[in-house]
């Protein structure tokens, strides 16, 4: 059983936005620090960011209306915490507690994203998806349901009926779908707004790379502060990570589909 959403999806545009700000960042400098949360919805978009670098409210702006359109931008900007800091002061270090685990992905998963694609790229609006076995379903808006079954004949489609989505249909947060983003190699901690320093983000790609090169599941924890984890230095668990994310584009490129892309 898997679900899939796909980037206009309201938790997406939020994962979006944050990934597009911890690009801005990564422009400004070479290792920043930053965690970023959006909640957004009903005409307006919140952001906290706890960021060694400074973003302009313009910039922010310009990303939001970008992604999202045009919302009020409610921005928050705030020093990270000097604990956590410090703990990054003299290199890079593993910046949080955690418990990981990589899984290889299924033929399911395969398939529903595929399928998530597909109907991306014909509609390009808010869609969710469930495969279960041979049971499928489809919630796509501003799709008739009429030309969905055209193409999959088999498929449960918008049970309510043909629908609107998007942010003023529904609010959308980071990091919600973590399942849709990992599948079975869901864990603590989010993968979105956040920079490569964090344990969330490095750890969990490391992870998902080594279960998808061995073909099984990998089982990593760590304490902040680490120099080390699964015997390998933290600053080229971090630079995997980095090769990955530059490979697909940034984090908002991978804030689009997460891992299983």
């Amino acid at each position: 059983m898997f679900e899939k959403v796909n980037p206009a999806h309201p938790d997406k545009v939020a994962d979006r936005i944050a990934g597009a700000l911890v690009d801005l960042a990564y422009q400004k400098e070479n290792n920043p620090k930053i965690a970023i949360e959006v909640l957004i919805g009903h005409g307006i978009c919140h952001i906290i960011s706890e960021t060694s670098v400074t973003l302009s409210p313009d910039e922010v702006a310009a990303a939001v209306s970008r992604i999202a359109g045009n919302l009020l931008v409610d921005y928050r900007e705030v020093s990270q915490d000097e604990h956590l800091a410090d703990n990054q002061i003299d290199g890079i270090h593993c910046g949080d507690n955690g418990i990981f685990k990589g899984v290889p992905v299924t033929d399911e998963q395969k398939k529903l994203t595929a399928i998530a694609k597909q109907l991306y790229d014909t509609y390009g609006s808010d869609g969710k998806y469930i495969l279960d076995g041979s049971r499928l379903i489809l919630c796509q808006s501003n799709a008739k349901t009429g030309n969905l079954r055209e193409v999959f004949p088999d498929a449960e489609i918008n049970p309510l009926g043909d629908w609107i989505g998007g942010t003023d249909v529904d609010s959308g947060a980071t990091n919600r779908k973590l399942g849709s983003d990992m599948g079975d190699s869901v864990t603590g901690g989010g993968l979105h707004g956040k920079d490569l320093s964090k344990a969330d983000v490095s750890i969990n790609i490391y992870a998902w790379l080594k279960a998808q090169e061995t073909g099984a599941p990998v089982e990593l924890v760590c304490a902040i502060g680490d120099d080390a984890v699964d015997g390998i230095p933290y600053e080229r668990i971090v630079e995997t990570a980095r090769t990955f994310i530059d490979r697909i584009g940034g984090f908002e490129k991978f804030a689009e589909w997460g891992l299983i892309c």
